[in-house]
């Protein structure tokens, strides 16, 4: 297949993309796809468009290219009025598939995906709907209080409307701020003390003009990927240091994953049926990665949905895959054929 793998884009989440997009490509060409690395955002200049998926291509020069931007991302975005770069749209629709690597705003939030769509371009991942849907995390708590799927009590707060009273929004510390619609554990704050509360506030606006504040859940993270509708095998996330925040999560070794998480029969069971809940509840489709706390009584709480988890050599997916039998070029091959399904 013609494959294009795009990544990179504006997002907080730009380096991860980058790492995703091209671990993606090399996995693809290894399996014999035509596939090539196109940033979202810079695009690629001098395409040769007689050839525009070379045989012999390499995809390490294409993600220097895209890093070679890094530095200038902010003052690309002042003087552009077009979110796409140079033949981004036209290579897609060249492609028989695109691949998203693409992690935050501007990628997982539904616009993208609401442009491919009205262009006929096919791509992986869910529609442009429950996208946007499960990006906004004070709009996915919502969907999955209305079925049933345990959250985090929390409330939204908007920049215009804040308040430092916690005891006013009916919360009581500790409790975890993050932005509404941020990824990659950027934005998120646990919190123990009024001084603290207002610097999160701070900083959490500094992001984003909206904010979740809910209620934080002492206990132990998981998370769970549902694929084509069925629940993955659970890992289990214990941070060496602090929480797991961005810099654990992208740090080899600063993290500890088991998978199969180390669960009772019926607690994993538990855990896949909320995490497949919560994938429905949201209207997913193809695949997604839904994460959740459990207290050591065995409570446990949906917290979001990322409906295009990392594909980094740490990232969870790939390891939960791992567990089936699955290796990472052919899991990329399986996101693809079930998101296919979307075209049927």
């Amino acid at each position: 297949m013609k494959i294009v793998v795009l990544a990179g884009g504006t997002s907080t989440e730009r380096d991860v993309s980058i790492v995703s997009g091209t671990d993606i490509c090399t996995a693809l060409r290894s399996k014999g796809h035509q596939a090539i690395l196109v940033d979202v955002f810079c695009g690629v200049e001098n395409v040769d468009f007689t050839d525009p998926f070379p045989a012999e291509y390499d995809v390490q020069q294409a993600s220097r290219y895209m890093k070679s931007f890094n530095s200038r991302i902010e003052e690309m975005k002042a003087t552009r009025r077009s979110f796409f770069g140079p033949n981004v749209l036209a290579l897609c629709e060249l492609a028989d598939f695109t691949f998203l690597g693409l992690h935050g705003a501007n990628g997982e939030d539904g616009k993208l995906q609401a442009t491919l769509d009205l262009m006929g371009i096919r791509y992986t991942g869910t529609d442009y709907l429950s996208s946007a849907i499960a990006m906004d995390k004070g709009v996915a708590k919502q969907f999955f209080r209305m079925h049933g799927v345990p959250t985090p009590n929390g409330i939204v707060m908007e920049k215009s409307q804040r308040t430092n009273d916690l005891n006013a929004l009916g919360l009581s510390f500790p409790v975890v701020v993050k932005t509404a619609c941020g990824g990659s554990s950027i934005g998120v704050y646990i919190v123990e003390d009024q001084p603290s509360f207002e610097d999160a506030l701070n900083q959490g606006f500094s992001y984003e003009d909206t904010l979740v504040i809910e209620e934080c859940i002492r206990g132990t993270e998981y998370t769970v990927a549902v694929v084509d509708g069925v629940a993955y095998p659970i890992v289990e996330i214990v941070p060496l240091e602090r929480f797991y925040d961005y810099e654990n999560k992208y740090k080899p070794g600063a993290v500890r994953e088991t998978c199969p998480a180390p669960l009772s029969e019926e607690m994993t069971r538990k855990m896949q049926d909320y995490a497949v809940k919560g994938y429905h509840a949201l209207g997913l489709q193809s695949y997604a990665r839904l994460d959740f706390m459990m207290r050591d009584n065995g409570e446990m709480f949906c917290l979001e949905a990322n409906t295009l988890p990392g594909m980094t050599p740490t990232s969870l997916i790939p390891q939960e895959a791992a567990v089936l039998g699955m290796d990472y070029p052919s899991l990329c091959e399986e996101l693809i054929r079930i998101s296919m399904k979307k075209y049927e």
